[in-house]
């Protein structure tokens, strides 16, 4: 086998090894960079004309809901009526 300078050299390496990852992947600068760049990918820049067409889409929705709504209470009005 290798010895004892052998064993001491792969411990060192065993402890270093994750120690330095570990420094080099939380750098600020990096993980800044990093962090900003995935918010972009799953998070993109908010469209105007995205944004009105989904609003103009929810307001459709809501009125039509209501309208029958509406309908179904003026026919529930009338059943009760006759």
């Amino acid at each position: 086998m290798g010895g004892w300078m052998m064993e001491v050299g792969r411990m060192a390496l065993y402890m270093t090894f994750p120690v330095a990852m570990f420094h080099w992947f939380n750098q600020p600068e990096y993980f800044e960079k990093w962090v900003t760049e995935t918010k972009r990918q799953i998070y993109p820049p908010e469209n105007k004309e995205h944004r009105e067409a989904v609003e103009n889409c929810i307001r459709t929705l809501r009125e039509k809901k209501d309208r029958e709504l509406l309908a179904a209470l003026e026919e529930l009005e009338r059943k009760e009526k006759q």
